[in-house]
């Protein structure tokens, strides 16, 4: 009874926990592919790229940590 609302909670968050981890793979993929199809890529593309897989990574162990089951 009293458990009723945090599991609810859980279940929410963790939704949005997917999510954001769903589209930040997405955007880091899309990246990947900018650089590899780039002749020369500048120096903020590569940074971009490496900002957007840090995201991912840490999302991703986040969703390891927490145990998210789609």
């Amino acid at each position: 009874m009293f458990f009723r609302k945090k599991d609810r909670l859980k279940k929410q968050f963790d939704a949005k926990l997917m999510e954001i981890t769903e589209s930040c793979k997405d955007r880091w993929s899309k990246q990947k592919n900018l650089v590899e199809k780039s002749v020369e890529p500048s120096e903020e593309v590569i940074c971009q790229l490496k900002m957007a897989e840090a995201k991912y990574l840490f999302l991703l162990r986040e969703v390891r940590t927490r145990m998210v089951v789609k």
